[in-house]
């Protein structure tokens, strides 16, 4: 993580130099202001993986001598035959076509949305205070 937190970081100053440029040569209020908020993203995101990798263990992508399989291992819990997945992208394609068409498709694509994350958050609760 030192390393992503770093390349972030270095990121960060590279759009904060091309926001000054950019808003001294164009004189242009959009795309300085495009600049600026990409500096800001990329100081949180930094500042976020820089301020972890000081709290966790060093991961294989920290140590120079590390092979591939040094980062192998479990990344999760996914549901192998979830439907929920399906409506939800249902939903949020008809809420942004929503968008270019008309907010009237925002009736159509509220029901996908919410039955969708409705049945993902309790896919596996059965029953009174039990997760499995």
């Amino acid at each position: 993580m030192k390393i992503q937190g770093k390349m972030f970081l270095w990121l960060a100053l590279f759009f904060l130099i091309m926001a000054i440029v950019y808003g001294v040569w164009a004189k242009e209020p959009a795309g300085t202001t495009a600049l600026s908020l990409s500096f800001g993203l990329s100081m949180m995101v930094g500042y976020y993986l820089a301020f972890t990798a000081r709290r966790v263990d060093a991961g294989a992508q920290d140590n120079k001598e590390a092979d591939v399989a040094d980062d192998a291992g479990e990344l999760g819990f996914f549901s192998p035959h979830s439907w929920q997945p399906l409506a939800l992208g249902l939903g949020g394609a008809l809420a942004f076509l929503g968008v270019a068409i008309g907010w009237w498709l925002m009736y159509f694509a509220a029901p996908f949305i919410l039955v969708g994350l409705w049945g993902w958050v309790f896919e596996y609760y059965h029953g009174e205070n039990r997760t499995q």
